[in-house]
């Protein structure tokens, strides 16, 4: 079987390449003029239009986060590396992997595959009045600046892609999240005009995302703006009221949903899901005892109806997760050792029934309503209006559960049946899930909710709220912990880099920047054995 995975990308280094790039496209406007005058291919053209860079765009737009995901997924414990594990691996104990791109791949997407070409795309709409592909453009930046600075801290934006540099000075955390959220109101703008050349059957020729709705886009713009205000929650300046807003001018209902389609017809699998069996990249990985714990009735007294459409069984049929800081399956029987996430033992499942988001051709999740709701419970809660955020909480929980239930019809699912109205009935009028006074609510009920939600997909969001939360800050409505059973490695599992500390950030792609850029690096504290435990800007004070 291929595996496609990170390691696959072996390209020179990003930001060098983005100059190359560069330099390429001015050579084309200077001094290759005359050797190209003679030259000129009749059957192709020199100039593409602005959609054509689109598609592919898209395809990691979705997809880059998946190929992060599986070590941000051992650093928030939705899952571990077990089956043939012998012993904790360095994401599993909240370290890296040195001299490894293992964990970058969005820097390289967001600096090469979107790169030079997605500037391009903008310069060429904004100057034909393509109002709405320069939103799309415009979105697609914002996006790449959010998901880096989220990842990684300090990033590169101002000299990315100034060719006559082959070093890249670093910016600040606070400068990405300006940028993020200009780029947003000015993706909004755009979005919202209908003169000009807008053209939805332009825009949807490689609009494989929306098909061209600019609408739907633009909904898309306010979650994201959303999402990157509500991250200030640590902050002085922080709007909850803003962050509600943003939202309610986002998705509406499960119809909105950033969902895209794998066809699953390449035959080097590139076009499958990153995350199906086929694929075979987190065939080894096995859900943890803290998402299980979070869904079987230990931390919240009722069993949830989405364990189990979503979570794999073990051979008795019982629901059981591993334990992070054990290697493996530790004491866990063959019988009581959890499926993978396919549903089967061990490595099985090639070419058979797969459950919830793990099918070959999945319509994969991007942004969700119901990841939106829990955004908009949260900064409801913040601002004291704690009947919005019970409204928009039970909202999230409803809407989780129809998109499970979607994922799975759209598959040949090997799960079990879908959840029935009365089922869904159940769980929502149950008062340890749904509390009936909205003062009742509190952090750990929408912060759990929202890390259900995001299991399995919303990465970069999902560790940008545990980290907010300090990984185990409590709730002061309960003093217990804000995300209940959560545990971080012990000071002995920890990698010995941390020097005790636990992970704040991971550290830039090795291939383009510790190689290439280290001076840069350098200034930032980057060269320091520790930096993947410095704390964020944005997590501060």
């Amino acid at each position: 079987m291929r595996i496609l995975s990170h390691e696959s990308h072996t390209n020179a280094p990003m930001t060098r390449l983005a100059t190359a790039l560069a330099l390429g496209t001015l050579c084309l406007t200077a001094s290759c003029k005359d050797f190209l005058d003679v030259n000129t291919n009749p059957n192709a053209p020199q100039s593409v239009s602005a959609n054509l860079y689109l598609a592919p765009m898209i395809h990691w737009l979705v997809t880059s986060p998946q190929y992060d995901g599986r070590f941000v997924g051992r650093y928030t414990q939705q899952w571990a590396l077990a089956n043939g594990a012998t012993s904790l691996s360095t994401w599993d104990r909240m370290g890296y992997d040195p001299g490894s791109d293992n964990g970058a791949e969005q820097w390289r997407d967001v600096y090469w595959s979107l790169g030079q070409g997605l500037v391009d795309m903008i310069n060429k709409s904004r100057a034909e009045q393509r109002w709405d592909v320069l939103g799309v453009g415009e979105f697609m930046q914002a996006w790449g600046w959010q998901v880096l600075t989220d990842l990684h801290g300090e990033i590169i934006i101002k000299e990315a892609f100034d060719p006559t540099r082959s070093t890249f000075d670093y910016d600040s955390q606070e400068f990405a999240y300006s940028e993020v959220q200009r780029l947003l109101d000015s993706a909004i703008v755009h979005l919202s005009r209908t003169d000009g050349a807008v053209d939805a059957t332009y825009l949807g020729k490689t609009d494989h995302l929306y098909n061209g709705d600019r609408t739907k886009w633009l909904k898309l713009a306010h979650g994201l703006l959303a999402m990157s205000l509500n991250h200030f929650s640590n902050k002085s300046n922080y709007n909850p009221r803003l962050v509600m807003a943003e939202v309610d001018s986002s998705f509406t209902s499960n119809a909105d949903d950033a969902v895209f389609q794998y066809p699953a017809q390449d035959p080097g699998f590139a076009d499958y899901n990153f995350e199906g069996r086929t694929r075979n990249n987190v065939t080894s990985y096995r859900q943890t005892q803290f998402v299980v714990h979070l869904m079987d009735g230990t931390d919240f007294g009722a069993v949830d109806p989405r364990m189990s459409r979503m979570l794999a069984p073990s051979a008795d049929g019982q629901f059981r997760g591993v334990d992070p800081a054990v290697p493996g399956y530790g004491a866990m029987t063959s019988t009581q050792q959890p499926f993978n996430f396919f549903g089967y033992a061990g490595t099985g499942g090639l070419g058979l029934p797969s459950r919830y988001i793990f099918g070959d051709k999945n319509r994969f999740p991007f942004m969700t309503y119901s990841q939106l709701q829990f955004v908009k419970a949260e900064a409801a809660f913040r601002a004291g209006d704690k009947a919005t955020a019970l409204a928009a909480y039970t909202n999230g929980i409803s809407s989780h559960i129809d998109f499970v239930n979607a994922r799975n019809a759209e598959i040949s699912s090997q799960s079990a049946t879908p959840i029935s109205a009365s089922e869904k009935a159940a769980f929502l009028s149950d008062p340890r899930i749904v509390p009936t006074d909205p003062n009742k609510l509190t952090l750990t009920d929408i912060m759990s909710q929202k890390y259900i939600a995001e299991w399995a997909w919303g990465h970069n969001e999902l560790w940008m709220d545990m980290r907010r939360y300090h990984y185990t800050d409590l709730d002061p409505a309960t003093g217990q912990e804000v995300y209940p059973g959560f545990t971080p490695p012990s000071t002995t599992i920890l990698y010995p880099d941390n020097s005790g500390k636990l992970v704040q950030r991971i550290r830039p792609r090795y291939n383009s920047e510790y190689v290439w850029n280290l001076a840069a690096l350098a200034v930032i504290g980057g060269t320091a054995a520790d930096y993947h435990t410095k704390p964020m800007w944005i997590t501060q004070p």
